[in-house]
């Protein structure tokens, strides 16, 4: 679920919208994940709209149009990058935010079905949940 979160709130960053048989738009695939992850503001804002606490920015709104989907569906429509980006993301927030991704897991995985479907990969992170 953790890696699921993470995912969706990279995608908070890197996805657009997309139409149910494709994928997420590559438009900002080249964007700098690590300037978003150093700005708590910027991070908090995405977390924030995906929660609904606050407005959303065009992009953030965006984001959240799909951030269900692309979490029910592992990122299935995601390119590599935003996959990877989603990941970084995820990590980040468990590390280093855990309150705001504790907050996500809430509104998105409240019975932690999601988090149980990534527990080996944050296992290979060193992260134990």
């Amino acid at each position: 679920m953790k890696l699921s979160l993470v995912v969706c709130v990279i995608l908070a960053v890197v996805v657009v919208s997309a139409k149910p048989e494709e994928k997420y738009t590559t438009k900002y695939d080249n964007i700098n994940i690590d300037e978003i992850i150093n700005n708590d503001r910027l991070l908090r804002s995405y977390v924030d709209c995906l929660l609904g606490t606050k407005p959303c920015t065009k992009d953030g709104e965006e984001l959240k149009k799909v951030f269900k989907e692309a979490l029910d569906s592992k990122c299935s429509k995601c390119s590599d990058a935003q996959k990877e980006a989603a990941k970084k993301i995820g990590i980040y927030l468990i590390k280093n935010k855990r309150p705001w991704f504790d907050e996500l897991v809430e509104v998105f995985d409240p019975d932690h079905t999601k988090l149980e479907q990534y527990k080996d990969e944050l296992k290979a992170e060193g992260i134990e949940l």
